[in-house]
């Protein structure tokens, strides 16, 4: 009953802070820029999350996090619609709904294919929201016992797990990630007060800025790439009474809906796997347990509802480590956390305590976020069709400006605008390379936190670094870092021996 009451409690509190109209404002338009970037491809949840970053720096922190989360979770919705009419997915979790959407579409079913990916991504949203919520204090309870060891062991397990288990090399992965912790430790240390790797550059005194490496590496290096991979095509016709989908539809995507929250759920949490991974899961689920797994690529509803619903309830259960450890398991989630580093405010279990109106009012801005989606989404069908059919090459320099813009507001510095242009061209040339770029705002973001961390846990032990193995929690999370990075490195060898030999 205690449980309930406190629950309750945090609702009300969530709620008071959610319903204010700045943040129902930028709810609102987190969630309809997410869409409008779901639906276009090239763009990208994270380029555009990065060109959105200066702007929480006049905001207040939730109010911040709100936009940025919004556009978040709101990308899933949007992201279906390219991938059902165009063949071509607005992200890259929706990739696997063209395989059943877009053969959909061509029957004249483009309508039932948006509709029930719609209600698939709403019922999944919600679920994942309830989980966080109940969740979350649970979480909260026993991370407020660990000590600097334990932190820092398990910000080293988020790094290695988002490089191991990810796509791409997990090698090339790992490089990145001490890359990120490189770039992270540049400027004044933190207990000594001497400068870091800045070269003599007064600019660097204060570390990199991380707009300036987001908006570059994400953004920029995007704008690049998506010049030449974006090519727009022709865009079916959908009407409103063309969504209503059948008996026979609903039945058979009910389960499909289940089965695809669940894996959602389940591998949200995890670090580095994500909602691509999710999806994936989900329709190699339903196509395994089918009666006609024929029908799978030739227009199955099944196909397109559970991999929607698994890429949504992954979105909101990734904020769950996020917010209760600090520890984000992707680059997404560690922009959200540079919100709140940027503003003062120490991500982890004391945030839910000292500050429950940002978290509980992020939570119940989900809410109010998936019903927004959920009312815009079906009636607005009309316009994510005219969106599509905007010329890139009228986007394309827009969005540049706005990057430089964005980033020289926040301290009016020219020196920040050379640097996202260097990294925008070091993020480009990492892509052709086949270097992920996420492991890299990863370590950034986290490299500061895990020296601060470690810094304490040698004063602690006087030195010692043993106090990592030492304590039960720490050393099991350690040994499992280890197993990960040799495994990461036994892969790649063993992959080499086999080019060879071939």
């Amino acid at each position: 009953m205690d449980i309930l009451g406190d629950l309750l409690g945090n609702v009300q509190i969530g709620l008071s802070s959610a319903v204010t109209p700045t943040n129902l404002f930028y709810c609102f338009v987190g969630v309809f820029l997410g869409m409008v970037v779901g639906v276009l491809p090239g763009i990208g949840t994270l380029a555009t999350m990065s060109m959105l970053f200066p702007l929480t720096f006049y905001l207040e922190p939730t109010t911040g996090l709100i936009m940025l989360a919004g556009l978040f979770y709101g990308s899933a919705y949007g992201g279906s619609t390219a991938s059902i009419l165009l063949n071509v997915p607005g992200t890259p979790s929706s990739a696997v709904v063209c395989l059943d959407g877009y053969p959909m579409a061509k029957q004249g079913r483009a309508g039932v294919a948006l509709f029930m990916a719609t209600i698939g991504s709403f019922f999944a949203g919600s679920v994942g929201i309830i989980l966080m919520m109940v969740a979350s204090p649970l979480i909260v309870s026993v991370a407020l016992q660990f000590s600097s060891a334990e932190y820092f062991a398990l910000m080293a397990l988020g790094l290695i797990a988002a490089t191991a288990v990810s796509e791409g090399s997990a090698v090339k992965g790992i490089a990145m990630v001490c890359m990120g912790l490189f770039l992270g430790s540049v400027g004044l240390d933190l207990y000594s007060g001497m400068p870091r790797y800045t070269f003599g550059l007064i600019q660097l005194s204060d570390g990199i800025s991380l707009v300036a490496v987001a908006m570059g590496v994400f953004g920029l290096s995007e704008l690049i790439v998506s010049i030449r991979a974006v090519k727009p095509g022709e865009v079916q016709h959908v009407t409103l009474r063309s969504m209503i989908p059948t008996r026979e539809d609903w039945r058979r995507s009910i389960g499909a809906m289940l089965r695809g929250t669940g894996i959602g759920a389940f591998f949200g949490i995890l670090p580095g796997v994500g909602p691509t991974v999710s999806a994936f899961m989900s329709y190699a689920v339903e196509r395994k347990i089918s009666k006609n797994p024929g029908e799978f690529g030739n227009g199955a509803i099944e196909g397109v509802v559970a991999p929607e619903s698994a890429n949504n309830a992954s979105d909101q259960t990734a904020f769950i480590p996020t917010l209760t450890l600090g520890i984000p398991g992707s680059a997404m989630m560690a922009l959200l956390l540079g919100v709140l580093i940027m503003h003062g405010i120490t991500p982890g279990p004391s945030l839910m305590a000292e500050r429950p109106d940002m978290f509980w009012g992020l939570v119940m801005s989900f809410w109010i976020g998936n019903l927004i989606l959920l009312i815009l989404n079906i009636p607005l069908i009309s316009l994510w069709v005219s969106i599509l059919r905007v010329p890139y090459k009228f986007l394309f320099p827009a969005i540049s400006m706005f990057i430089c813009i964005g980033v020289y507001s926040i301290n009016n510095s020219p020196f920040d605008v050379v640097l996202v242009v260097a990294f925008g061209l070091f993020g480009y040339v990492a892509r052709i390379l086949g270097f992920s770029l996420a492991p890299l705002i990863l370590g950034f973001v986290l490299g500061p936190l895990m020296e601060e961390h470690f810094q304490r846990a040698m004063i602690q032990s006087r030195g010692n670094v043993a106090i990592l193995f030492e304590r039960p929690i720490s050393g099991t999370i350690m040994v499992i870092v280890l197993a990960l990075v040799a495994w990461a490195v036994w892969g790649a060898f063993k992959r080499r021996r086999q080019t060879a030999s071939a």
